[in-house]
């Protein structure tokens, strides 16, 4: 990836301009990597021209909050000390050691339009900086989908979206993880993905646009129908990201931590990492 002289407009940006002028991060709440174990054509194909893990790791311990903190913050949870009883309960400070991506972009180009979709509520108020968001949705998924969707078809200058996808999770508690309707509920879930790739398609976004598409963690390590666990099933996620600027050659390290997600997605966007942060860019990640 190219590096740009920093511009008046651009607070904090170490480029003037970039390849990639947005990114997308959509979340498969309690997927871990087995979207490697059933059909998921919509991820696949699009990932197909990117780049693919099915051996990342979760932060520990696998609990969605301490989990998605870590994704959107770029710390271990040690760090952001959520949790899901914190999160549902108080909203995330404005001002805080450990900014969210969310929060960087902001402070970077404050008129910027950035967005969460997510099935989970809490996340929007209790994980990102309630300032920072043009847009917070929580439905329940199908509705969700549909919803992100719409927003991106008519906001097509928007700078950074986020979508968690609660169905493999849910089915995971209920069925158990792994299980065939466990499965199936993945299947279901790369359709919601398809609807939202769709959207970024029709509003001539993609060619522009990064797509990170990842789990928060597994299930069914050390109990059948639960997570929380260091059992490799617990821990172990997949990781993809597709767009411009992106090295298809690019072979992911074994141990590669979804909490890098943040970094990342800074990077993308020509932003500096926060000193602060845990999260790394992966060597040869981008194309120089």
């Amino acid at each position: 990836m190219k590096l740009y002289k920093v511009g008046d407009s651009v607070k904090g940006a170490v480029v003037l301009t970039n390849k990639i002028e947005r990114v997308f991060v959509l979340g498969l709440d309690g997927a871990g990597n087995f979207i490697k174990d059933t059909n998921t054509p919509n991820i696949h194909q699009l990932l197909k021209k990117g780049v693919l893990t099915y051996s990342g790791q979760a932060s520990y311990p696998t609990i969605s909050a301490e989990c998605w903190g870590s994704i959107l913050h770029g710390v271990v949870p040690e760090k952001h000390g959520l949790n899901n009883d914190l999160i549902a309960a108080e909203i995330y400070p404005e001002y805080s050691p450990y900014p969210s991506f969310f929060k960087v972009i902001k402070d970077a180009w404050p008129d910027c339009k950035l967005a969460a979709f997510s099935e989970w509520e809490p996340i929007n108020y209790g994980i990102i900086e309630q300032s920072t968001l043009h847009q917070a949705v929580s439905k329940p998924d199908e509705e969700l989908v549909h919803a992100a969707a719409a927003y991106i078809r008519e906001n097509p200058d928007l700078k950074a979206m986020f979508v968690q996808i609660d169905t493999p999770d849910a089915a995971g508690h209920q069925y158990g993880y792994g299980t065939k309707a466990y499965l199936d509920s993945i299947t279901k879930t790369d359709g919601f993905v398809g609807v939202i790739i769709e959207a970024i398609k029709d509003a001539g976004l993609l060619d522009s646009s990064l797509i990170i598409t990842t789990s928060d963690h597994g299930g069914g390590g050390d109990h059948h129908y639960s997570h929380g666990s260091d059992h490799p099933q617990d821990m172990t996620i997949f990781w993809g990201c597709h767009g411009p600027e992106i090295n298809p050659k690019s072979q992911l390290e074994e141990g590669f931590k979804n909490m890098n997600t943040a970094a990342i997605v800074l990077h993308a966007l020509g932003l500096a990492i926060p000193e602060q942060y845990d999260a790394k860019i992966p060597d040869g990640l981008f194309l120089e």
